[in-house]
């Protein structure tokens, strides 16, 4: 797929990572979701990691796609928010959403941290 526009003159590797941060942020936010559909199950450990998850990814996919100078910093921070997120969904193991939340989140990490190691 060809894209034109904003995010043409992206590297692949920061074009991944944005659509990985994007696409945690989409799984944040429907774990979220299960998690308030659970009611008293749901822990507020695991609520604050999702919460600070979604709002990092969407914020490091945003600075990645502006070019902030302060995007690689970022990406460090969301790979931290990513690990988080991912160890309080594993705390769960039996619940497919937080599965497919951890996997989500792990993927992201590791992508951020590439690029956090990178000259953006």
């Amino acid at each position: 797929m060809t894209q034109t526009g904003p995010m043409s003159a992206m590297s692949k590797e920061m074009q991944d990572c944005v659509e990985a941060c994007m696409s945690c942020h989409s799984m944040c936010e429907e774990t979220m979701s299960s998690c308030m559909q659970m009611g008293g199950q749901a822990q507020m450990q695991v609520m604050r990691a999702l919460i600070d998850c979604s709002e990092m990814t969407r914020m490091c996919a945003d600075m990645m796609m502006r070019r902030s100078p302060m995007a690689a910093e970022m990406c460090g921070l969301c790979a931290k928010a990513c690990d988080m997120c991912a160890e309080a969904c594993m705390a769960m193991p039996d619940d497919p959403q937080m599965m497919r939340c951890a996997e989500a989140c792990r993927r992201c990490a590791e992508m951020c941290r590439t690029m956090a190691g990178a000259t953006m």
